[in-house]
């Protein structure tokens, strides 16, 4: 069998791929119509951010078994596409959580002591020992805005500076984050508070343009902000407003909402009190060597062996239970993903109950199916097949599952519990024919929706002409509904509606939807499609 690596990869990447007995050929730089010619030779594509594996490479790739991406984002890999060709779609995760801290506190001490500005400054021929003042970092206040896994070693790096750390992640608990020796609190305590903040989020419709207009002005005036994780988080139109009037004193930017970033696109290069890096912030040898190994490994064992690791669109089972409970695998994730997009607070406790013919089949691969689910709206491509069990026994959430023999309605019913610090909310979903998932309870709420794609999710009151002026106003923004379910609890006059739409309700859209009349609450959901998965 032969593997192709097509991005600049560690060679010890390539060693264990041929020391299990496979050919490797690498070939970088390949143009998109190179790579299509080529790919139908080979077995295993390894990758990093270079590479664009589209739906027309897939489909050209009539051999492919199996895409490796050595590092975390998967932005370039077409997955929908992959999924429906039967193509294993891995990453490597943890290789560079260390790496990428490192370099948001390289980032940071470089911004307090003007050391890019300096550098310059006497290359230039110059001695402005005077000009480039900087500042302490010891007894300074450090805001994180997500204390996950990379978050979490900043804190620890933070800590060693002797700096006093407080956090936002309302997906966190806060003892979690206490025995990490930070302080939970609110983004706005965060931007008020904090003289350095650093974000370590993932991009996602809630996390884009998390920081922008609003929380700059309620900066300190010499504050500075650090993004060494995903571009489009910080507004960056918004931050050279903030750095060009003074409200904050100065900014670092790894990452760019567009990449490769010029003068031309961004014109944040243009400042004085900015520093950047061009998306360095997994770039070590040591972290790049690191998810060489970890992809390579896991690519040489399933083609040899089949067995799957760090999979994100296939769990790591035998092909004898996957055709069995693969439906489930999908209902699962789409309601883990349903439960955390209308989720307050972090979650406490999960509850899975596998109600009815369900002695026949293994439940721990749906439970994980869930618990992938649950974390990809937060965590995106750092989150797998593998890992997730891990995420939910670090963060402390407690999982637990049960079995009833009989379902009144269903042949078989999954439902599931999830306790967060600010209540909880119960899905329940089944199987109808072969393979369609159907969401068929929420709370007290009777339904039967297809948890599928972008939704309009609303809790109305029970009037005639709600559903009509819903459908005018999406109608006038160009977004097509293609299903509607409601679900009503005639004794209390509520109504919820789930709308199936063709593209993605903007946020401009949800206010608008949330400001009509008998509206009482309106979200924007984006869930798995089930013929992805």
């Amino acid at each position: 069998m032969k593997v192709l690596i097509s991005d600049n990869l560690a060679p010890i990447g390539a060693e264990i791929l041929q020391e299990v007995g496979l050919e490797v050929d690498i070939k970088t730089g390949l143009a998109p119509e190179e790579l299509k010619k080529i790919i139908p030779e080979y077995d295993g594509l390894v990758i990093r951010s270079a590479t664009q594996v589209t739906a027309e490479i897939i489909e050209a790739a009539t051999n492919l078994k199996v895409v490796g991406r050595a590092g975390i984002g998967l932005d370039n890999v077409d997955i929908a596409a992959a999924s429906k060709r039967g193509i294993v779609v891995m990453n490597a995760p943890d290789g560079n959580s260390t790496t990428a801290a490192e370099h948001a506190i390289a980032m940071m001490v470089s911004l307090a002591r003007n050391i890019p500005q300096a550098t310059a400054s006497m290359k230039d021929g110059k001695w402005e020992k005077k000009k480039f003042m900087g500042r302490e970092l010891t007894g300074k206040t450090m805001g994180i805005i997500g204390i996950g896994r990379i978050g979490s070693i900043f804190a620890e790096r933070a800590q060693g500076l002797k700096m006093k750390v407080i956090a936002y992640d309302p997906y966190m608990p806060e003892e979690l984050v206490k025995k990490i020796g930070a302080e939970l609190t609110t983004i706005d305590e965060v931007c008020k508070r904090a003289d350095f903040i650093s974000v370590h989020v993932p991009m996602t419709k809630d996390t884009k343009n998390l920081i922008s207009t609003a929380e700059f002005k309620s900066m300190k005036m010499d504050a500075m902000l650090i993004d060494c994780a995903r571009g489009g988080v910080v507004d960056e139109d918004a931050l050279y407003e903030a750095l060009t009037t003074g409200e904050i004193a100065g900014a670092g930017l790894d990452v760019f909402a567009q990449e490769p970033t010029t003068k031309e696109n961004c014109p944040l290069l243009g400042l004085d009190n900015f520093i950047c890096t061009p998306h360095l912030g997994a770039s070590t040898s040591e972290a790049q060597e690191n998810v060489a190994v970890a992809i390579a490994k896991q690519i040489g064992e399933y083609l040899k062996t089949g067995v799957v690791s760090n999979a994100v669109n296939v769990p790591s089972v035998s092909s004898d239970i996957l055709s069995k409970v693969g439906p489930y695998l999908t209902l699962a994730e789409m309601l883990g993903s349903f439960h955390m997009q209308i989720a307050r607070g972090g979650v406490e406790e999960i509850n899975l109950e596998y109600i009815g013919e369900f002695e026949e089949l293994t439940t721990n691969p749906i439970t994980v199916a869930f618990l992938k689910g649950l974390f990809t709206p937060i965590l995106q491509d750092a989150v797998n097949y593998v890992n997730a069990p891990i995420i939910a026994k670090e963060r402390g959430i407690r999982v637990v599952e049960s079995r009833t023999g009989h379902s009144d309605d269903f042949t078989s019913l999954l439902s599931i519990r999830v306790k967060t610090t600010e209540g909880e909310n119960i899905l329940a979903g089944t199987v109808f024919g072969k393979n369609e998932p159907r969401l068929v309870r929420m709370n007290t709420f009777r339904l039967e929706a297809l948890p599928t794609g972008p939704m309009l999710f609303v809790y109305n009151k029970d009037v005639p002409g709600v559903i009509g002026v819903l459908g005018t106003t999406l109608g006038s923004h160009g977004v097509n509904i293609s299903r509607m379910t409601v679900g009503r609890e005639m004794e209390k006059g509520l109504n919820i509606i789930l709308l199936n739409t063709d593209s993605i309700i903007s946020k401009e859209l949800l206010k608008t939807v949330q400001q009509l009349e008998h509206i009482d609450d309106a979200m924007a959901l984006v869930l798995p499609h089930y013929a992805e998965i």
